[in-house]
């Protein structure tokens, strides 16, 4: 008879799923070899995004697939599957997996059995029930949106350019973002100093003719840079003429008008959501305990609580922060996840081989963040820095944390030209239906926005 091999199932290939799995191989590698384990990830992409590149994405000071780290290259001991996983049954180690096979087949979902599992789904938007937020607004949470956006922001640019209405140019040259954090503040920042740049090469279009909103619905941005830094980010972007607007919530965007709560209205094209995240929705198709904000419940050591051959971490885990007070968690941040996970791969391996586990402790460092192009700010083992140094800070500390040496030495090439050469200003809002030239020339009918318009 032959012995099957020990299964390990991660669901994931972000931060944790890749981390983890990069672990494992390391740490499992004898057993690999003599064919004992076995370890799949299952992803609904072939590559893992490295998020806070993303405004520089959207800006063309990187280009999008030096964004990504491609799962198959990195994971070669790995078995990697393109799908997702709709639900896990773990009393009976199966989960019920949708690949682009049985989509295409017509056929029922795969049924995976497995003997440790690695939930690490990572987290989706937080949306509300915003009328017209559906139809007309935009995330930033992937690369495609990042490339979408920053076409859309150029799309806009000609319309303006070449409008003769000034309603529709006061609409295209509106844009409106959502949120407050991370996400928010930085895409503005870069979008705002790539259009910037842009507009010296339209002859109708200047700088002061856009209008930047930035939507918060709390007292203050970026928290995770202390009050201090998020105060003077607001002074920043309000010196570039950026309007801040604390205290507001987006209540419409039907129509394309965006209508807010301090009863602003603003005709606009272009509304960003960047308001916060929430559990991916596999978490409530398990049997596995959940908090009251749908994470799952996990101990020090990254195991699910009271579940035997379960572990989590990242944005889909609720873990004690032993460094903190009792009934602290853990920051949902790429931070935390990167670390946890290489935690989470040791601890596997060591319950594999019945030794004692390691309890998960990282005291929270800081954090950095740009603005455009040599703007930021930072917030680093108490030290505070602003300007040149912040966005310097930004740059080497993602340039260390980017997954493979290919991409770190691929990323400082860009950078490097990018020094040297000027900024690209082309939009390929095309590549978002690249059959519409052909299906016109075939005799069908062209698609409403052939190049992307939202």
């Amino acid at each position: 008879m032959v012995k099957e091999p020990m299964r390990i199932l991660i669901v994931g290939g972000g931060y944790v799923g890749l981390y983890t799995a990069l672990r494992l191989q390391r740490q499992l590698k004898p057993e690999l070899g003599r064919g004992d384990v076995e370890i799949v990830v299952v992803s609904p992409d072939p590559y893992m995004t490295y998020q806070p590149f993303l405004p520089e994405a959207a800006a063309g000071s990187i280009s999008p697939r030096h964004v990504v780290v491609p799962l198959r290259r990195v994971l070669d001991k790995c078995r990697v599957v393109i799908g997702e996983a709709a639900a896990i049954n773990h009393a009976k180690r199966v989960a019920t997996l949708t690949t682009l096979a049985t989509e295409e087949e017509g056929s029922a979902a795969e049924q995976l059995t497995y003997d440790e599992l690695v939930l690490a789904p990572g987290s989706i938007a937080r949306t509300l029930p915003i009328p017209g937020l559906a139809d007309h607004a935009i995330g930033f949470k992937t690369v495609e949106e990042a490339i979408g956006l920053r076409n859309h922001v150029i799309e806009q640019m000609d319309i303006a350019s070449s409008t003769r209405d000034p309603a529709i140019r006061d609409a295209a040259l509106t844009f409106v973002f959502v949120g407050g954090g991370y996400a928010g503040v930085e895409a503005l920042g870069e979008l705002e100093d790539m259009a910037r740049y842009t507009a010296r090469y339209y002859h109708n279009v200047k700088p002061e003719d856009m209008k930047w909103i930035l939507v918060e619905a709390s007292d203050r941005i970026l928290p995770e840079v202390g009050e201090e830094m998020g105060r003077y980010t607001v002074t920043e972007l309000r010196r570039r003429n950026i309007d801040v607007r604390l205290h507001t919530r987006l209540e419409s965007c039907a129509d394309r008008v965006a209508v807010l709560s301090d009863g602003a209205r603003f005709p606009t094209r272009t509304v960003v959501w960047t308001a916060g995240v929430k559990p991916h929705p596999v978490l409530a198709a398990t049997d596995l305990p959940l908090n009251e904000r749908g994470r799952l419940k996990c101990t020090a050591e990254l195991s699910v609580e009271g579940v035997a051959h379960a572990w989590a971490a990242g944005d889909a885990a609720a873990v004690p922060d032993v460094t903190a007070e009792a009934g602290k968690e853990t920051a949902p941040n790429a931070q935390h996840a990167v670390r946890q996970a290489r935690t989470l791969g040791d601890n596997i391996a060591h319950s594999l081989r019945g030794e004692p586990l390691e309890t998960y402790s990282h005291k929270y460092v800081g954090s950095v963040a740009s603005l455009g192009l040599h703007k930021g700010v930072a917030h680093v083992y108490g030290r505070k820095l602003k300007g040149y140094p912040a966005w310097f800070m930004h740059r080497v500390y993602h340039l260390s944390r980017v997954p493979t040496f290919n991409r770190k030495a691929r990323v400082l090439a860009e950078w490097t030209l990018s020094g040297l050469f000027k900024r690209e200003i082309v939009s390929l809002g095309s590549l978002e239906h690249p059959r519409a030239e052909f299906e016109l020339a075939a005799g069908g009918k062209p698609p409403e926005n052939p190049k992307g318009s939202s």
